[in-house]
């Protein structure tokens, strides 16, 4: 079977040899684009950084797509960015940048017509350029107010043709000025966490305490002059394999849990006439209310219990977490 280009190269040698010679191509092309890095990227940066309004990201072809991830590369780590498609900004989206923004340009050549058309209007209006291009003596370098070089020796592509080496040095040089620009702005977990709020970071980041613990009638508590049996009710019935022991004003006394039940068991206790707060274990491992879920997790795993208690600044018993808690709340 053949294809409209040709007999099928199906020879698992040359299949494999080819994917290790992109590889090497690309890893090689980055490597030389880092170590051109200078000026003109620190310059980048610091406009960046006074920019006022938006980054706006344009792109034609391949280097559009790169420019689209770019753009959300660069909203998610702190820095405003969108993407305008360079032909429709020919036909009124051009509407949408401002004189307080900043445009990166996107073309391998500096040549795409539909980019070139754009300069002289952006000129005009006084929006600075950042040109990411392998094109150092193209018309958008000319126009541009700062030049990325992001060219490559060969395309991965064994016709070197298809972009390939120069769209994965784009996309490397987008990810180093957003990995400068989040530096630059003190950018921290919890704000790449606001801006992802549905993905795992954002649940382990944003999560709080207060809202995955049990509260109210829901926590497993009595005092310390209860019985073997209203302890063991108290367990059974709140389902968490523990319970609170706490003074007449819900102050936190201890803890009693499955565990201390078979550790006493086994030591040859008489736990049928003991008290609970005979029984309880003093001391136990405690959080407030605002402190991270994930850090109720990571207490848990450290010291091997399943529950941890919540209590406030006064020491009083306000809720109590369990690690199905936590599973549910997708925390771990």
């Amino acid at each position: 079977m053949s294809s409209p280009q040709g007999a099928l190269r199906t020879d698992d040698d040359r299949i494999l040899r080819l994917g290790r010679e992109a590889c090497h191509i690309e890893a090689a092309a980055l490597g030389r684009m880092g170590e051109r890095l200078g000026a003109a990227f620190t310059q980048a940066v610091h406009r960046i950084l006074a920019t006022r309004g938006r980054v706006v990201v344009m792109g034609m072809g391949k280097s559009g797509h790169v420019g689209r991830k770019i753009a959300a590369t660069l909203a998610s780590t702190g820095t405003p960015a969108f993407f305008v498609h360079p032909a429709e900004a020919s036909h009124g989206d051009l509407g949408m940048v401002t004189q307080e923004d900043l445009v990166l340009a996107l073309s391998n050549s500096g040549e795409s017509h539909e980019i070139t058309a754009l300069l002289p209007v952006l000129r005009r209006l006084g929006v600075p350029i950042v040109a990411l291009t392998g094109g150092a003596e193209s018309t958008l370098a000319a126009h541009a107010d700062l030049v990325l070089d992001c060219s490559v020796e060969r395309e991965a592509c064994p016709l070197n043709l298809a972009p390939t080496a120069s769209t994965t040095a784009q996309i490397a040089m987008g990810d180093a000025l957003a990995v400068a620009l989040l530096d630059a702005r003190g950018f921290r977990p919890e704000d790449f966490a606001r801006s992802h709020p549905g993905g795992a970071l954002g649940r382990r980041l944003l999560t709080l305490v207060r809202d995955v613990m049990r509260s109210g009638a829901d926590v497993p508590r009595v005092q310390p002059g209860a019985g073997f049996s209203a302890l063991m009710r108290e367990m059974s019935a709140k389902g968490v394999g523990a319970a609170a022991v706490v003074d007449a004003a819900g102050r936190l006394q201890g803890i009693f849990t499955d565990g201390d039940l078979r550790r006493r068991i086994e030591a040859g206790a008489d736990v049928l006439t003991m008290t609970a707060g005979e029984l309880m274990h003093p001391g136990p491992r405690t959080m407030g209310e605002e402190a991270l879920a994930a850090d109720a997790a990571q207490l848990m795993e450290q010291h091997r219990i399943t529950s941890v208690l919540v209590t406030d600044g006064a020491g009083m018993l306000t809720g109590i977490v369990h690690i199905g808690d936590l599973m549910r709340a997708k925390v771990i």
